[in-house]
């Protein structure tokens, strides 16, 4: 049966449409515009839609032959006036409503809720290829000692409480002092204007953690060999993820970029 894959920004579609060949199903990507990369996704089947454009992507889809589909790579929630909907998306959106626009996981809770009432049936990403998923404990040389968990639980606490107002995954701690935390900008951004934030001394961390109540068939948090570009620049100490809730790309170069720049990579339970 063909994997249909909805693909947003990054290089993740492109290991899910890799993973799903390999284990001998057939793939068809809905190519986002404006988000999805065509160096990713252009030489697997595919076919490229306008966000708003929900009776293209859906038509495609069945003419595919999809049933089960993964929603793969971030995708920025947009305003209702920058959708544009077709005549399917606008019912779609009538049935939904404004509700699904109030944070990013209502968006995209919306979103996996209108494709299961069309017969599709939404998969996650690490259902696909289950070794993306972070495992727990130390995967570097390098760990944290007392004052870099002390940033974590602080981290911890200060990214639980935003995903609860469905706000962000992550935030930087250091010294205790929260130097930013994660908005619509995105990880990568975020990181770039801590550094610029940083305060003398130890170096502070990356906590990013699964939202609470976060339908984890869409949007779990996603960490790569970017992400740990970032931490360096930004003069942290290391990253810390949820073991089982975040996915690692690339996780072999992960570890070996940050045991080259001496940080840590640890994989938490939030909830010890």
């Amino acid at each position: 049966m063909t994997l249909g894959i909805i693909a947003g920004g990054g290089p993740l579609p492109g290991q899910v449409a890799l993973a799903a060949l390999a284990a001998g199903r057939g793939v068809f990507v809905v190519a986002l515009e404006g988000y999805a990369d065509l160096r990713v996704v252009g030489g697997f089947p595919h076919e490229v839609v306008r966000l708003g454009a929900v009776g293209v992507a859906v038509a495609a889809l069945r003419r595919a032959g999809c049933v089960d589909l993964v929603l793969a790579g971030p995708v920025k929630r947009p305003s209702l006036l920058d959708l544009r909907p077709d005549a399917v998306g606008a019912r779609l959106l009538a049935r939904v409503g404004r509700a699904a626009f109030a944070g990013d996981d209502g968006f995209l809770a919306a979103i996996v809720r209108v494709l299961g009432e069309e017969g599709f049936r939404v998969l996650g990403a690490h259902e696909v290829m289950a070794e993306v998923l972070a495992p727990a404990g130390l995967l570097t040389r390098v760990g944290p000692d007392a004052a870099a968990l002390a940033d974590i639980a602080r981290g911890v606490a200060v990214v639980r409480a935003m995903g609860v107002a469905d706000v962000g995954q992550a935030c930087v701690v250091q010294q205790g002092i929260v130097l930013a935390v994660e908005a619509v900008e995105g990880t990568d951004a975020m990181l770039a204007r801590a550094g610029a934030l940083a305060r003398p001394g130890p170096g502070g961390v990356l906590v990013k953690l699964v939202k609470p109540g976060q339908d984890r068939r869409a949007d779990l948090p996603t960490l790569g060999p970017a992400t740990i570009a970032g931490a360096r620049e930004a003069g942290l100490r290391g990253v810390a993820f949820e073991a089982l809730g975040a996915i690692l790309i690339e996780r072999a170069a992960m570890v070996a970029s940050a045991d080259g720049a001496g940080l840590f990579l640890l994989g938490i339970d939030p909830a010890a």
